[in-house]
């Protein structure tokens, strides 16, 4: 059985390093047959995004694709190509091997590791607001099914990899509400692979622990911020970019990519090194289930840096042809064998969409902005008490007036019942109202208000200092 898969050469060196792990995968006997499309730069006459929506039909009809680095007319390098694809094809999981290669000097000569980011959510949601002219909010949204399915990927992934242990790395010890979901839905999905070591790392201890003993770690699993800052840093601790595949993978279609740059300025000298394009092959050989091919195609690789034969990157002198034709000799004296694949499949349980909870609201948080110290909020307004006034997360009232605290001109004012006895229901969405005209006829000057909610009795919020 044959795959087609969409090849987008890319700009600048793309179209070179394509040409050279086509070859290589057909060298290989890889069961690929290609279809050219186009992104970037080269396709601004089709489309002035530079991602032309015949490329993005194609993707999704075969259901894969290999792309080379592109430059597209907004922003540098090649991101919003990328973050269109991404977002566009749902491809909620970046997957970035960091593997220590022979010739490429590094510090450390034993990395072997696997980052699976989640690519939808948290912060790169992208919704942000100014709610004061000296304050600005981000939102970092994490969900119970996006983090139920990166889990379950990352441990599908490792079992079919053979991987041993797969390690949740977070920020729950800061980030309660958010992180503690993430971290929640990795140790629910970790009981259904008591084959696979588990365990989870805050996010700061990783990265030093990353560049003291990096040899510990196998697969990471990580939100979506966490997991670009962490996949980057993996990637110099093997040589950079152009020694780092990286693939986007949806449930129905999967993206693989050099994350390097398209480096212009040495197109068409035949200097380029294909590495990364190449590795994100054997990733997309793995994807398919072709574990075999793939080792097949990484083992040559290996071996042909470590017999010197390397592009000027690396300090060698072969030229980007000689390079794979160098990995193409060797792959002759490596035995294939007639392989059967075994795709990895992720299939999400329905009842992770949505689970049937007892949701109440207990109070609101009434964010407002002030900027001559404390706002003048009322105490009692009908049904509820001001029970806290934080400002940048520190709490400022009740209590002793802290000179050291620095207050800018946004405040989040708590507001909960008063009696809670005798109600059928907490807080309705008729007295949130009355709550805020009751404010805006006091003369304060609210920017947004947040539900605290409980579901089956448990906080749903984040608890301020103090309280």
């Amino acid at each position: 059985m044959k795959h087609t898969v969409v090849l987008i050469k890319g700009d600048g060196i793309g179209p070179e390093i394509a040409d050279a792990v086509v070859d290589i995968l057909a060298a290989a006997g890889a069961p690929i047959d290609w279809v050219e499309k186009q992104a970037g730069l080269g396709s601004l006459h089709l489309d002035p995004s530079g991602l032309p929506d015949e490329t993005i039909a194609a993707i999704r009809e075969y259901g894969l694709a290999l792309k080379g680095p592109t430059t597209t007319p907004v922003g540098t390098g090649h991101k919003s190509v990328n973050v269109t694809l991404r977002k566009t094809l749902e491809l909620y999981s970046n997957v970035r091997p960091a593997r220590t290669m022979p010739g490429v000097e590094t510090r450390f000569s034993n990395v072997d590791l696997i980052i699976v980011r989640e690519n939808i959510e948290d912060t790169y949601a992208g919704i942000e607001y100014s709610q004061t002219v000296d304050v600005a909010e981000c939102l970092k949204l994490i969900t119970r099914p996006g983090s139920t399915r990166i889990a379950r990927y990352a441990f599908e992934m490792a079992r079919s990899l053979k991987r041993t242990k797969v390690v949740a790395v977070h920020k729950a010890n800061i980030h309660k509400v958010t992180d503690g979901l993430f971290l929640e839905c990795f140790r629910e999905v970790s009981k259904d692979y008591p084959d696979i070591e588990t365990g989870d790392i805050i996010v700061d201890n990783c990265c030093m622990q990353l560049v003291t003993r990096p040899e510990q770690f196998d697969v990471l699993v990580c939100p979506n911020l966490y997991g670009d800052i962490v996949s980057d840093l993996c990637a110099g601790l093997v040589g950079g970019l152009g020694v780092a595949p990286g693939g986007n993978i949806g449930e129905r279609t999967a993206v693989f990519e050099a994350v390097h740059g398209s480096a212009p300025d040495i197109a068409g000298m035949g200097l380029a090194n294909p590495t990364a394009l190449l590795l994100s092959a054997i990733q997309m050989l793995q994807h398919l289930g072709y574990v075999q091919t793939a080792f097949r195609i990484q083992n040559a690789l290996e071996r042909t840096m470590k017999d010197g034969v390397r592009t000027r990157d690396l300090g060698g002198s072969a030229s980007t042809s000689e390079f794979a034709r160098g990995i193409i000799e060797r792959l002759e004296s490596i035995p294939g064998e007639l392989e059967v694949p075994t795709p990895i499949r992720v299939d999400i349980d329905e009842k992770v969409a949505h689970r049937s909870v007892k949701t109440e609201c207990v109070g609101v948080d009434v964010f407002v902005e002030y900027s001559a110290g404390l706002p003048p909020m009322p105490t009692q307004v009908g049904p509820f008490t001001l029970k806290l006034i934080s400002n940048r997360g520190t709490k400022v009232y009740p209590g002793v007036p802290n000179p050291d605290v620095l207050l800018v001109d946004h405040h989040r004012c708590r507001y909960t019942l008063t009696d809670t006895t005798n109600r059928e229901q907490l807080v309705t969405n008729d007295e949130v109202i009355a709550l805020l005209q009751a404010l805006s006829q006091a003369g304060v000057q609210w920017m947004h208000v947040e539900k605290l909610l409980q579901f089956d009795g448990r906080a749903a919020f984040s608890k301020a200092q103090g309280e």
